[in-house]
């Protein structure tokens, strides 16, 4: 018993991700990976916070069933990709299954507003539509945390992953302000309305200049992509809209910039007043 106990532990052991800080193209930092079926279903019940799990196409043997359930009742987003995706990660045993973990532990949404409202605060949060730069996801991280941002809210897929270069780039904040990860935004914004909470959409194509919109009240600040700015099925969810004024040739923002614009307009309604 005790040899199969050591060797078990060696094989865990074995399926950890060998990438190290700065290994990445231009220094960039990996995530932590874990790899094989068995080694990302053990993970998971130790609690670990997995950023995304890749399963191979085609692949439906009765341990895959049982990962692909285990990550289901955990929120853990699934993405089917080609063996060649997965032998680009890594050139071991991966049995078809590869897992990147998070550098921090997601908050609850519903947690967090309660709390807020439980304390007499007016919430004030960020909803963040396909921002997949890691840089401008840990700009947004940094300010939102100097601002007292109560949380950041992502989708589960289609967002930068929170890796060690999100931290960095943070400086830090992603180990305070809570994030929380939703699967469908679409009755995310539906909870936040429900809850009293104005979605406000920033987007250039709005008629209400943000300085115009009431921010002291319970808000959700909602930005999009700089590519395809916020989705249409969320723009038509969100309480209203509003846009920054600009005056030079360039039409828009860094969404960095834009979210921390925003931010401080609630910020300097909410000190003046004294929310």
């Amino acid at each position: 018993m005790e040899k199969r106990k050591k060797g078990h532990i060696k094989e865990r052991v074995g399926r950890r991700s060998n990438y190290k800080p700065g290994n990445g193209p231009g220094g960039q930092e990996k995530p932590e990976i874990v790899f094989g079926t068995r080694a990302i279903i053990e993970t998971i019940h130790a609690g670990k916070e997995i950023e995304k799990l890749l399963i191979q196409k085609g692949l439906g043997n009765e341990l895959t069933r049982q990962l692909l359930q285990l990550a289901g009742d955990h929120a853990v987003p699934v993405i089917r990709v080609p063996l060649q995706k997965l032998n680009g990660i890594t050139r071991k045993n991966h049995q078809g299954a590869v897992c990147f973990l998070s550098a921090i532990r997601y908050a609850s949404l519903d947690h967090v507003v309660t709390s807020c409202f439980e304390q007499g605060r007016s919430p004030l949060l960020v909803m963040l539509d396909r921002i997949t730069d890691v840089r401008n996801f840990g700009a947004i991280a940094r300010t939102a945390e100097c601002a007292g941002v109560d949380a950041i809210i992502i989708p589960s897929k289609g967002s930068a992953q929170i890796t060690g270069d999100a931290m960095k780039t943070s400086a830090g904040a992603l180990n305070f302000i809570p994030i929380c990860r939703e699967g469908n935004m679409k009755d995310t914004i539906r909870y936040l309305r429900d809850s009293g909470i104005d979605v406000v959409a920033c987007t250039e194509r709005a008629g209400d200049y943000l300085y115009e919109k009431d921010l002291e009240q319970p808000l959700a600040l909602l930005m999009g992509s700089e590519e395809n700015g916020i989705s249409p099925e969320y723009l038509k969810l969100s309480s209203s809209q509003a846009r920054i004024p600009m005056k030079g040739k360039i039409g828009s923002l860094n969404v960095s910039v834009a979210t921390a614009v925003a931010i401080y307009e609630a910020v300097r309604q909410r000190t003046t007043s004294g929310t």
